[in-house]
């Protein structure tokens, strides 16, 4: 299965508990922090929810 990056680029301070549990769910603890997961539907749902705090690079 493909592997996705997914990076932080804006704070999770203000957001409701349940994005900041997803931000957490996904091992993002800093801005601008990368991590690399397999793009699953499970995983590719959590990134929706949080499009406005990350993003997917290359």
């Amino acid at each position: 299965m493909a592997k996705i990056k997914i990076k932080q680029t804006r704070s999770a301070i203000n957001r409701p508990a349940r994005q900041k549990a997803t931000i957490k769910a996904l091992g993002l603890k800093k801005l601008n922090q990368v991590v690399e997961h397999e793009a699953t539907p499970q995983i590719l749902g959590m990134v929706k929810k949080i499009q406005h705090l990350v993003e997917v690079v290359d």
